[in-house]
C-alpha cells in the first residue's frame, strides 16, 4: 500500500508583519500624533492670546507660543509627508519581494492558474496600494486622535458645547461605517476587472503577429477593452460612495459647527465664555467633527487591505518542502516512479505504477497532446509532487533531498527558456553550479550554439536584449545552460521543438558524448527522437501504457498513430527521421519487454 502524501503549504505569514518592520510606520504615527497634538493645542493658545491682547495688550509669551505652534504644525506636516513616502516605498518593495518570492518558490502548476496579466497587476498596482496601507493606518489613527483630543479640550473649555458636539458624532460614525463596508465590495470588484484587462492585453501583445496576420485587430481591440464598461461602472460607484459620504459629512459637520457656535454664543452672552474661548470652542468643534480626512484615509485603507489580500495570495501558493538528505556520490542516475498518481480538480491526469529508467540511458516520453507528458516530466524532476506514490533517483526519494542537492543533480531544459537580460555567458552560467568559462563554451558547442554566438557583436559578452536571436537560437541557449549544469538526471520538456531535424540529431549526438553516464528524460513529439532513445515511455490518457524500445512499440498501430495521427501502420522511422531502421535498443521494463 503506497501512502498518500498531501502537498504542504508554507505557514501563512501575517500580512501586517511583512515588510521592513514597524519602524517606518511608527515614525509616521509619531509625527502624525505630534502634528495632531499641535493642532489640538493651537486653538487654546490662540484663544488665550486673543483674550490677553483684548484685555491689556501684554501677550508676548503667548503670542510667541502661538507662532511656534503654527511653525511646528507646518514642519511636522512636511516631515509626516516625507516619512509617509518612504514608508510606502519600503513596504511596497517588501510586499512585491515577498509575493514574487512566494510565486517563484511555489509549485508551477498552481502558479499557472494565474494569468500573466493578473500576476503583473498584483505585483504592480495591487502591491503599490497595499504598500500604502501602513502609512494610511498610522495617519488614520492620528486623525482619530485629533477629534478625540479636540473633544477633551472642548470639554475643558466648556462642557455644554462639548455635549452638543458629542450628540452629533454617532451619525458621523454610522456614515463612516457604511462607507467602509460598501467601498470594500466595490474595490475588490474593481481590482478584479483591472487584472482581467491586463491579462487580455498581455495575451494580445504576445499574439501580435497572429492578430496582424489574421487582420483581427479591431475585434481584438474590442475584446481587450470590453471589461472597461464594467470597470467604469465600478469606478463610478466608488466615486458615488465617496461623494455621498463627503456630502453627508458636509452637511453634518457644518450643522455641528453651527450648533457649537450657537451654544458658545449663548454662553458668551451669559458671561461664561470669553471671546478667546469662543474662538477656541469654534475651532475645537471643527476639529472634533473633522470628517473629510478620515473618509479619505479610510478609503485608502480599505483599498490597501483588498490589494493586500491579492498579493498575499501569491505568497501563500503551495511550495515544495525539502528534506535533509543528499544523493550518494557517483550514482548512475537511475530513475524510478512507484505508484505515482497526480490529480487535478479531482481528476487523475497521471498514473505511473512502476516505471524504471536505468542510469545513463535516454528515455523518450511520447503520447498524444494532453496525455500527461509534461506532468510526468515535472514529477520526474520534482517540479511537482505526486498526490500518491514516490519518485526515486538512485534509490533516494526526491522529496527527501535538500533543495541544493536536488537542483544540482536534476536539471531541466524547456521549450521556452527564460534567460534574463544579462549577457550570453551570464545566461548560460546562471544555475546551481559555479561553471568555468571553458565549461560555458563547451556547453554552447554541445547545444549547437557556439557558431552563432561567435557571430554576435560581443560574442559571449553580448547582452541578450541586444542579440537578434531566432526561436531556435534562443532555445539552444537554454539547452546550453541545462548542459552546463547537468547532474545525473536531465529532463528535457520539448526542449528541441524549435530545432530542425538535422540540428536536433547533431545536438543529441554531442549530448551523448558530453554528458556521458547522465540519465536523460526527453519529452518527444518526433518519431526520430523516440527512435534514437534507449527506451520509450508511452503515455495514453494520463496512464503509462507501455515501456519499451521504439522498434518494439512501433509494431502497435496505436503507437504509430501517436506520430502519424492515423490508425493504420507506417514503416518505422530511423534515428534521424529517414528510412534507416532504428538500432536495436535496450528494454527498460522490469521484465525485459514492453508491458501492455
Amino acid at each position: 500500500m503506497i501512502p498518500v502524501r498531501r502537498r504542504r503549504k508554507r505557514p501563512a505569514p501575517d500580512p501586517h508583519d511583512t515588510g521592513p518592520g514597524r519602524t517606518p510606520e511608527l515614525l509616521v504615527l509619531v509625527c502624525s500624533v505630534a502634528a495632531a497634538a499641535v493642532a489640538v493645542a493651537q486653538p487654546f493658545v490662540l484663544g488665550r492670546t486673543l483674550d490677553l491682547l483684548l484685555h491689556d495688550g501684554a501677550a508676548g509669551g503667548w503670542l510667541a507660543a502661538s507662532a511656534a505652534l503654527l511653525v511646528g504644525e507646518v514642519l511636522l506636516d512636511s516631515l509626516t509627508a516625507l516619512l509617509t513616502g518612504r514608508c510606502t516605498a519600503h513596504w511596497t518593495a517588501a510586499i512585491r519581494s515577498r509575493a514574487l518570492t512566494g510565486m517563484l518558490h511555489a509549485v508551477p502548476d498552481p502558479v499557472s492558474r494565474y494569468s500573466p496579466g493578473d500576476i503583473a497587476t498584483r505585483l504592480t498596482l495591487n502591491a503599490s496600494d497595499a504598500g500604502g496601507t501602513p502609512a494610511a493606518r498610522a495617519a488614520l489613527a492620528a486623525s482619530l486622535i485629533t477629534p478625540a483630543g479636540a473633544l477633551v479640550a472642548l470639554a475643558v473649555v466648556d462642557v455644554w458645547v462639548a455635549v452638543c458636539v458629542l450628540a452629533g458624532l454617532p451619525a458621523l460614525a454610522l456614515v463612516l461605517r457604511a462607507f467602509a463596508r460598501d467601498t470594500g465590495t466595490s474595490v475588490r470588484a474593481y481590482q478584479r476587472v483591472q487584472a482581467d484587462i491586463a491579462a487580455r492585453l498581455l495575451e494580445t501583445i504576445e499574439g501580435a503577429e497572429t492578430v496582424a496576420a489574421a487582420g483581427t485587430a479591431v475585434r481584438e481591440r474590442e475584446r481587450v477593452l470590453r471589461p472597461l464598461t464594467e470597470l467604469a461602472e465600478l469606478g463610478g460607484r466608488m466615486w458615488v460612495l465617496h461623494g455621498r459620504a463627503l456630502a453627508t459629512g458636509g452637511v453634518l459637520v457644518p450643522l455641528l459647527t453651527v450648533a457649537a457656535t450657537a451654544v458658545g454664543g449663548l454662553r458668551l452672552g451669559a458671561g461664561a465664555l470669553s471671546v478667546g474661548e469662543l474662538l477656541a470652542v469654534c475651532r475645537y468643534a471643527q476639529l472634533t467633527a473633522g470628517f473629510g480626512s478620515a473618509a479619505t484615509l479610510l478609503g485608502a485603507l480599505v483599498r490597501g487591505r483588498s490589494a493586500r489580500e491579492r498579493t498575499t495570495a501569491l505568497e501563500h501558493l503551495p511550495a515544495l518542502p525539502h528534506g535533509t538528505l543528499t544523493l550518494p556520490p557517483h550514482g548512475p542516475g537511475a530513475l524510478e516512479l512507484r505508484g505515482v498518481r497526480v490529480l487535478r480538480d479531482g481528476t487523475e491526469v497521471l498514473r505511473a505504477d512502476h516505471v524504471v529508467v536505468p542510469g545513463g540511458l535516454t528515455a523518450a516520453v511520447v503520447g498524444r497532446s494532453g496525455a500527461g507528458k509534461s506532468v510526468l516530466a515535472a514529477v520526474a524532476g520534482r517540479l511537482l509532487d505526486p498526490d500518491e506514490g514516490e519518485v526515486l533517483l538512485d534509490g533516494t526519494r526526491l522529496d527527501q533531498l535538500t533543495r541544493p542537492s536536488l537542483r544540482a543533480e536534476v536539471g531541466f531544459a524547456f521549450a521556452r527558456p527564460v534567460l534574463g537580460d544579462g549577457t550570453v555567458a551570464e545566461a548560460v552560467a546562471a544555475g546551481p553550479r559555479t561553471v568555468s568559462p571553458h565549461r560555458i563554451r563547451d556547453a554552447l558547442r554541445v547545444a549547437g550554439a557556439d557558431a552563432f554566438v561567435r557571430r554576435l557583436p560581443d560574442t559571449y559578452d553580448t547582452r541578450l536584449a541586444n542579440a537578434p536571436l531566432s526561436g531556435g537560437e534562443y532555445q539552444r541557449l537554454g539547452l546550453a545552460r541545462a548542459f552546463a549544469h547537468a547532474g545525473r538526471l536531465l529532463v528535457m520538456d520539448d526542449a528541441t521543438s524549435s530545432l530542425d531535424t538535422a540540428t536536433e540529431h547533431a545536438v543529441d549526438q554531442a549530448l551523448r558524448r558530453s554528458l556521458g553516464a547522465a540519465t536523460r528524460l526527453v519529452v518527444a513529439h518526433r518519431p526520430s527522437v523516440a527512435a534514437r532513445a534507449d527506451l520509450v515511455i508511452w503515455l495514453e490518457s494520463g496512464r503509462v501504457r507501455a515501456v519499451g524500445t521504439h522498434r518494439h512499440l512501433w509494431q502497435e498501430t496505436a503507437y504509430r498513430a501517436v506520430f502519424t495521427g492515423e490508425e493504420h501502420g507506417e514503416e518505422p522511422v530511423g534515428p534521424a527521421g529517414g528510412d534507416e531502421p532504428p538500432r536495436q535498443q535496450r528494454m527498460a521494463s522490469p521484465h525485459g519487454k514492453a508491458r501492455p
